[in-house]
């Protein structure tokens, strides 16, 4: 899956454990109702992180996760994650796009002169 839009946060490094780190990305989607979604990035994917910025658009590889936890209390609780494992830069294609010269006006062209369609056929077909 993917999710798009502009980092709103890149939190610092977490060590959680002397064998698991993880960062996470808020970035903001750009629809009608902008939703701001926390991404974590877990292990060496936390490096990936180290190009971006703030502010920045970007298109975020996913992965859902879940898992069933039961309290002390005997009750089943329910944990989502969202885990990202790919992070572009969008580009907007206007702004990087080479001007392109007009268009010729077609008056710009010489009239066509008349064929002889009694003359030889030199076309291949």
């Amino acid at each position: 899956m993917e999710v798009t839009g502009k980092i709103k946060v890149i939190s610092a490094e977490q060590q959680i454990s002397p064998t698991f780190r993880k960062k996470e990305l808020v970035i903001t989607t750009d629809e009608q109702y902008p939703q701001s979604i926390m991404i974590e990035f877990v292990q060496d994917k936390s490096d990936l992180l180290n190009n971006f910025s703030v502010g920045e658009n970007v298109k975020v590889s996913i992965n859902l996760g879940g898992r069933e936890w039961v309290n002390p209390q005997g009750e089943t609780k329910y944990f989502n994650s969202i885990k990202g494992w790919r992070i572009e830069k969008i580009v907007d294609a206007t702004a990087t796009a080479p001007a392109q010269a007009p268009p010729m006006p077609a008056a710009a062209f010489p009239p066509a002169t008349v064929l002889n369609e009694e003359g030889p056929d030199d076309l291949p077909f």
